[in-house]
């Protein structure tokens, strides 16, 4: 059977499209019907429906915005729930709370079928060269099934034991992810503001210990002001939500994140939610005394 492919966004369309190209029998459907376009010339067949998506697959990956979508998907809380999802394997792939894929496992498993929670670390860059890393978790019989097929997606899979461990994963390093880039933005403000050789600046950090992928890729956008999203402020808000909620349900401290919270609430409230997550930028300028 074909595999199944829903959500086809910043991440999913590259995402799928690195399929398509590796030659996975791809079906694929994205509620803004454009979106699909370069997976059908890619050779991927586009569906009418997300139901048409479940009849044809028998692996479905969903890389989408948030737990509502995903319900809207399966057609959970419906009749139609347990035909799209019985004998088959449902990929939750985008980044939701915990205990959402949780209860979502127990009602995917109740209705027939099997589920892996399989979040991915990396942004639009990564995702476009096929260079994401996977961290999944579920049953064993399923993660096996689903690990060979996010080769043409992911240059690394990590397995995470039982759901929600893999999602929980992710939120740790998304929150590593969120302070490392608000200190390099902070950072690169404080250089800036003290008239500095911004270039200098990032040449320097470039050759130290602290250089990474992350901070080159971050460092050249915030030198040109480049905005152009590869992580979006708004999704940064939304990891930042969950990973809160998380640590307070765990009551567990998290004052670097809390700060972060603030500033990506405060990045949105200035119209830049659909910009690149260095744009706390604007958030930190803003803050600036007189």
């Amino acid at each position: 059977m074909d595999v199944g492919f829903v959500g086809l966004g910043v991440m999913g369309q590259p995402m799928a499209l690195n399929l398509a190209r590796a030659g996975t029998p791809l079906v694929v459907w994205n509620r803004t019907a454009e979106r699909c376009e370069p997976l059908r010339a890619a050779g991927a067949t586009v569906a009418a429906d997300p139901a048409e998506v479940f009849r044809r697959a028998g692996v479905v990956i969903l890389m989408l915005a948030d737990d509502t979508a995903v319900d809207s998907v399966l057609g959970r809380d419906t009749p139609g729930f347990a035909a799209n999802v019985a004998r088959r394997t449902v990929v939750h792939m985008g980044t939701t709370s915990p205990g959402y894929s949780r209860r979502l496992e127990a009602d995917v498993r109740a209705a027939g079928g099997r589920y892996v929670e399989a979040p991915v670390s990396g942004s639009r860059a990564p995702a476009e060269a096929g260079r994401l890393v996977a961290l999944l978790a579920g049953d064993e019989a399923a993660v096996a099934e689903v690990r060979p097929l996010l080769g043409p997606m992911c240059h690394q899979t990590f397995a995470c034991g039982q759901v929600p461990d893999a999602l929980l994963m992710k939120l740790s390093v998304n929150l590593f992810l969120i302070t490392l880039v608000t200190g390099l933005t902070e950072a690169f403000h404080f250089a800036d503001r003290h008239g500095l050789d911004r270039r200098l600046f990032l040449d320097v950090l470039d050759a130290g210990p602290m250089a990474s992928g992350v901070s080159r890729m971050k460092a050249s956008k915030l030198l040109d002001r480049d905005f152009a999203v590869q992580a979006a402020a708004l999704d940064v808000l939304k990891n930042n939500r969950l990973i809160a909620e998380a640590a307070r349900a765990s009551h567990v401290a998290s004052p670097l994140l809390d700060v972060c919270h603030a500033l990506f609430g405060e990045t949105v409230a200035l119209g830049h939610g659909g910009s690149d997550m260095v744009a706390v930028l604007h958030a930190i300028e803003a803050r600036d005394a007189g």
